[in-house]
């Protein structure tokens, strides 16, 4: 057998070298992404993971105010625009400690994020009845974890904040005469109190109010924005299904909401997402339909309540909604 030549036998050894490196770094293992956790100051929970539905996201977690009769409570809804983010957030919107201080339990739940909504119509359909589901679910827990049913506040931040109004404004969502006990449940709420909420899904109305608006279009499967007002007459009915200013009528509860911007209605806005232009509208709308409407924002007028977590205290421990 004729031998190799040197450089056949380098180039192999090296292929084979290439070889072994490529499959060593093939098979090593990304690090595992970290969980969310709660930030230090959030007090452990006294449920934590308790499932209210069958999708990996149907979790939420329960801090119960030590009480010898039943607390109010607060819903804590996430933000992150409906494509992220997770009940960990709870306190970039409240504080839980002044909350069980208070006398008042807390809830703070997952849902159903745009990737896990492909085969729902319209998608912003998923995370806005998961929220509704796990209220349900809430109210069904009331004599175990000493609940008021009546006295329940939701709150949360941006997308968080939207379906906080959302179940603030719709109709009730209970079926009375259902099997399921949980759907048998009310979605009504005693107030709303919410941080940089989008307050409409009309992008007409949302360019009319902040001209350079660019949220919103993925809610109804629209690829962006000028594809969502293009269509916007094909998808009205949607509209009116799921928006929070166009489910506003009189007879709803009180709402708060906390902006960290002025506004400009008419005017492009640094952030056009968060814009207070969404809670002047909203407040304009609530005041024309007799609705109580609280808006705070830098500079802002006859300023009631400084904090949501204030405002959170005083509207479910007073005696009025």
């Amino acid at each position: 057998m004729k031998p190799q030549h040197p450089f056949v036998q380098f180039t192999c050894s090296l292929a084979c070298l290439l070889a072994i490196t490529v499959t060593a770094h093939a098979q090593k293992k990304a690090p595992p992404k970290a969980a969310p956790a709660y930030a230090a100051s959030v007090p452990k929970a006294t449920l934590s993971g308790v499932r209210y539905g069958d999708h990996e996201r149907h979790v939420l977690d329960f801090w119960k105010a030590e009480s010898d009769k039943p607390t109010p409570l607060v819903f804590v809804i996430h933000g992150g625009g409906w494509v992220g983010g997770s009940k960990e957030r709870l306190d970039r919107f409240v504080d839980p400690n002044a909350l069980l201080k208070a006398g008042i339990s807390v809830v703070a739940i997952n849902y159903r994020l745009m990737a896990h909504s492909q085969d729902v119509s319209p998608p912003v359909k998923a995370p806005l009845h998961d929220a509704a589901r796990a209220l349900q679910f809430v109210r069904s827990k009331a004599a175990d974890w000493n609940i008021d049913k009546k006295r329940i506040g939701a709150n949360g931040g941006s997308a968080g904040a939207c379906s906080s109004l959302w179940l603030a404004y719709h109709d009730d969502l209970a079926d009375p005469n259902s099997k399921d006990p949980v759907a048998r449940e009310s979605t009504r709420l005693w107030c709303a109190a919410v941080k940089a909420p989008q307050t409409t899904l009309d992008p007409k109305q949302m360019v009319e109010w902040t001209p350079n608006s660019r949220y919103g279009g993925h809610a109804f499967g629209k690829k962006n924005f000028a594809q969502f007002l293009a269509e916007r007459e094909s998808i009205m009915p949607w509209i009116a299904e799921y928006s929070p200013y166009a489910l506003a009528n009189a007879g709803d509860p009180p709402v708060y909401m906390f902006f960290t911007a002025v506004p400009a209605i008419g005017k492009d806005q640094k952030d056009p997402t968060h814009t207070a232009n969404f809670g002047v509208k909203l407040k304009e709308h609530c005041e024309e339909n007799g609705l109580k409407c609280e808006l705070v924002y830098p500079g802002a007028a006859d300023v009631v309540h400084e904090s949501i977590t204030d405002y959170l205290i005083a509207t479910l421990k007073g005696s009025g909604g």
